[in-house]
């Protein structure tokens, strides 16, 4: 056994509160600031969802609308222009549809047809009154940008 020498001092016990001692200790404004307060959520969780007016993502209209898309195929690839990442985008607002969207390539053989067709095909869908393409080449069309299925269909996964 080694024996502590003189210059080691001795470790003295520290003195411990429990957590009654502590709080009984406080005035009456500090004991109130460690009771829980009033869930800033309860309001927001009390109310009821919003029921969908059907032209946002989700909502009936909208999934028509994306469902008439997907009955579109390129002449080239036998996929959709849904699900080969073509459409960047779709907006609708008072029954006006407005679809934002690339070819593959801007030499691609249906540039001057397909913009007519998509909008053929979906203002025919009930609840669209009007549709519109608006065709863009920034951001470039990419093989990243297909589905999950289109790439299974075309042999790259």
């Amino acid at each position: 056994m080694v024996e502590p020498d003189a210059a080691t001092p001795e470790k003295t016990e520290r003195p411990r509160l429990d957590a009654a001692e502590i709080r009984a200790d406080l005035h009456e404004d500090e004991r109130s600031s460690f009771e829980r307060k009033k869930d800033y959520l309860e309001g927001f969780l009390a109310q009821k969802p919003v029921p969908l007016s059907g032209e946002e993502p989700g909502g009936a209209l909208y999934e028509a609308v994306i469902d008439a898309l997907k009955d579109i195929y390129d002449p080239e690839i036998p996929v959709n222009i849904y699900d080969l990442g073509l459409v960047y985008n779709v907006e609708i607002s008072n029954a006006h549809a407005i679809v934002t969207m690339t070819l593959t390539t801007p030499n691609c053989p249906v540039a001057e047809s397909m913009p007519g067709e998509i909008e053929m095909r979906v203002g025919a869908v009930p609840g669209v009154g009007s549709a519109e393409v608006n065709l863009v080449w920034e951001p470039a069309w990419d093989p990243q940008k297909m589905s999950d299925e289109a790439k299974l269909e075309l042999g790259m996964l």
